[in-house]
């Protein structure tokens, strides 16, 4: 699915209409359109952001379908040249991997607050 078709199913979910839509986040509800039907790239990630807050949306769900990067998550991967090293090493797993990844890093963070 792309970040238009995605889009436009979020609104008409929420039975909104595109220049009710477009008005609660501050851009043209011709934009808007063009966003739905992939005539313009994914805007950037506060308009995001400000869409999935309007739809009640995951947020990280859309940016990824623009394939734009949390701001949350961009400190992260910038903080040390570790964190791409090892996403990169992380590349080619699959999702039951990364979840293991994860529940391990959580287990970590538990044993670490605990001190």
């Amino acid at each position: 699915m792309t970040f238009g078709e995605r889009l436009r199913q979020l609104r008409l979910d929420k039975k909104v209409n595109q220049r009710d839509l477009a008005s609660r986040v501050g851009i043209d509800f011709t934009y808007l359109s063009k966003l739905e039907n992939a005539r313009m790239p994914p805007p950037a990630t506060a308009t995001i952001a400000r869409l999935s807050k309007a739809l009640g949306a995951d947020s990280d769900e859309l940016m990824l379908l623009a394939r734009k990067v949390p701001v949350d998550i961009a400190p992260v991967i910038t903080r040390s040249p570790v964190v791409p090293a090892f996403l990169r090493s992380i590349k080619d797993f699959d999702d039951s991997e990364i979840s293991q990844l994860s529940d391990y890093a959580q287990k970590m963070r538990t044993q670490r607050d605990a001190k």
